[in-house]
């Protein structure tokens, strides 16, 4: 699969199968997140993963759209240093953008899929993932086969994103 290819078809997968990551693949999928470029060359981020099923059960209950984690085969925290209790750059959220889109676009050309999840529950993330009191975790991303093979051809849906023209400006607004 090239690029484009996984850019273009990349669908995000909320169900997923019984089945394991293979370790391999696992791997891979991380590698490209700590492949990923980052503000100053700083890799400011950590990546706690989780693939003990009663463990993602509890990890769905970091949102109220988190529930997915609990299907996924592993999930993946994205953990940074607090950015209220450190002088961090706003750019560190650019940096956990790129590693995860990294990572999901790795799992798409392995054939498998993600959805990440915006953690609401603080403490309950904190307590289940034990990162350190001056990190913070804004991030979860699901992994797993698709429930649904076919999901990992789907067509576009017409409507699904906005054309290019209504969003590019040329010099000015």
């Amino acid at each position: 699969m090239d690029t484009w290819q996984a850019i273009d078809t990349t669908r995000a997968i909320r169900k997923f199968t019984d089945q394991p990551l293979a370790p391999e693949h696992l791997r891979r999928i991380l590698d490209a997140g700590r492949r990923s470029g980052s503000s100053k060359n700083q890799q400011n981020w950590d990546f706690i993963v989780c693939t003990d099923r009663e463990h993602l059960r509890e990890l769905g209950g970091v949102g109220p759209y988190a529930d997915h984690i609990a299907g996924a085969a592993a999930a993946v925290a994205l953990v940074v240093p607090d950015p209220a209790t450190h002088d961090a750059p706003y750019s560190i959220m650019w940096d956990l953008g790129r590693a995860a889109q990294n990572m999901t676009l790795a799992a798409w050309e392995l054939g498998i899929g993600s959805v990440p999840a915006t953690v609401y529950d603080q403490p309950l993330a904190r307590r289940l993932l034990a990162y350190p009191a001056d990190h913070w975790c804004e991030f979860m991303l699901s992994f797993g086969y698709p429930e649904n093979p076919e999901a990992l051809t789907w067509a576009k849906r017409a409507g699904g994103r906005k054309a290019l023209e209504a969003v590019v400006h040329t010099e000015r607004w």
